[in-house]
């Protein structure tokens, strides 16, 4: 298959205009930015964010997501016991888009950029196409993995009865939306062009 560096083509990140790799690296003439045949330091970048993004996983999951103070009880639920609260609840289409966006998605993201990004190190030319697609939806699906640090903060800030009942938001949020943050920096820095590569440019 013909890649546009194999016809001397490279694209500007900035305004994406299509320039000739003689050019290359040099000023991009439409936008004045510096154009690179490939993104510099892509995969060390995208392998710091994703290992990061690894280690907050485990204590997002752990610690408490959401605290609940009521006349009479005080609830905490971490997002795994708020699922099973939910389910028992009989809020089954709720407990499952929680358990998705808050535990299937980060984790499938992780995984993913992981396979992505050593198959690409070891210039790997199996499953191109399907690589590509799987880049493709992770950048459309990943931005759904914030929903749990929305539903907490829109609870946190509405639902507030006064002495009656009380919900804060719990430790958790932190390194929750951490890895949601440093995944999504991970799949950005990640240059999915690096999937065709033959083992010549970064």
């Amino acid at each position: 298959m013909t890649r546009a560096i194999d016809i001397g083509l490279a694209a500007c990140e900035t305004c994406e205009l299509v320039v000739r790799t003689a050019a290359v690296p040099g000023i991009c003439p439409r936008c004045g930015e510096q154009v690179h045949i490939r993104k510099q330091n892509a995969r060390t970048r995208s392998w710091a964010f994703l290992a990061a993004a690894a280690i907050l996983y485990l204590p997002a999951n752990m610690l408490v997501m959401m605290q609940t103070d009521s006349f009479s009880s005080h609830r905490e639920d971490t997002i795994l016991s708020g699922i099973a609260f939910l389910w028992r609840e009989g809020s089954w289409p709720l407990a499952a888009l929680v358990f998705t966006a808050s535990i299937v998605i980060p984790l499938v993201k992780i995984i993913s950029l992981g396979v992505l990004l050593v198959s690409s190190d070891e210039h790997s030319t199996r499953f191109r196409h399907g690589r590509t697609l799987l880049y493709r939806v992770l950048e459309v699906a990943g931005h759904w993995s914030m929903l749990d640090v929305f539903v907490v903060a829109l609870l946190a800030a509405v639902v507030q009865l006064g002495r009656f009942a009380k919900i804060d938001p719990g430790p958790a949020i932190l390194p929750f939306a951490g890895v949601v943050i440093l995944t999504m920096l991970a799949s950005s820095s990640f240059d999915p062009r690096a999937i065709w590569d033959r083992g010549t440019h970064e």
